[in-house]
């Protein structure tokens, strides 16, 4: 675990009001997307790359999450996937990606999910990821225990070469290109590799112990806020490059005896060097 559980009432009973919010958020974009989605679902816009697809659903989920959070907490802050940046008044800022897996839910595979945390003074101290295809929900809090959720743990951390290790790529090619050599030296010395295809579901797997470890280049804060925070209250390690925080350059999250490893291997084949 990480943090310590909030033991001011008042630090306590914003902890609360903000998973409820955060709940409510997700369970609402879940569902739109789950039943809403159209047979004729196309893409709307490309980002990063013609392969990094927006949807129409992804837009539409957004907007319902964040009129939502400005209906329940109109002085917060909003950060959002699909361009929503606004500033708040209230130290509370919300991290949010309505849409994880975007081309998985475009061609109809169940691995995506809507992801959404909210930082206090810059730091998560809540995250709920909805899984709606899979029927399932994760949540945590800032040093927990969640008494709501459901319990989570990494799994005991195997030998190195017995490490199920998940990953995710970027819809740069030549980021794609050298991510594809790191993998290729890397998938030997392990049990196996997995690519699901959303980060944020990918660490909420971690968390579930169904793998060992995850790492990712070109991750955003939306796609790793929750998900980091629930992968930690389970029992995880995370960060980047030996000695930095998760971010953009790399992410690595891992049960204790796959961490270290993965992190030093990673940094020895410049997985952050896209």
């Amino acid at each position: 675990m990480t943090g310590t559980a909030p033991t001011d009432p008042q630090a306590a009973a914003l902890t609360a009001e903000l998973l409820a919010v955060a709940e409510e958020a997700a369970r609402a974009a879940a569902e739109l997307l789950h039943r809403g989605r159209p047979a004729d679902l196309g893409v709307a816009a490309t980002k990063s790359s013609p392969v990094d697809v927006v949807t129409e659903m992804d837009l539409a989920s957004e907007k319902l999450v964040q009129e939502l959070i400005a209906a329940r907490r109109p002085e917060d802050g909003y950060l959002g996937e699909e361009g929503t940046d606004r500033p708040g008044r209230s130290g509370v800022r919300w991290v949010v990606d309505p849409l994880d897996g975007t081309v998985n839910y475009l061609y109809g595979l169940p691995s995506w999910g809507v992801s959404v945390a909210a930082e206090l003074d810059g730091e998560a101290v809540v995250g709920v990821v909805a899984v709606p295809a899979r029927g399932e929900l994760f949540r945590a809090v800032r040093g927990g225990p969640d008494p709501a959720a459901r319990p989570l743990a990494v799994r005991p951390a195997p030998p190195w070469g017995q490490a199920l290790v998940a990953t995710g790529f970027n819809y740069v090619q030549a980021e794609r290109a050298h991510q594809a050599e790191v993998l290729l030296a890397l998938m030997p010395e392990v049990r196996d590799i997995r690519r699901a295809g959303a980060a944020a579901v990918d660490l909420c797997d971690l968390a579930a112990g169904r793998v060992d470890a995850f790492y990712e280049r070109g991750l955003k804060p939306w796609d790793m806020a929750a998900g980091l925070l629930i992968a930690r209250e389970a029992g995880a390690l995370a960060g980047g490059r030996p000695g930095r925080p998760a971010d953009g350059d790399l992410a690595v999250a891992a049960a204790p005896g796959v961490f270290e490893p993965l992190q030093a291997r990673l940094d020895a084949l410049g997985a952050w060097h896209g």
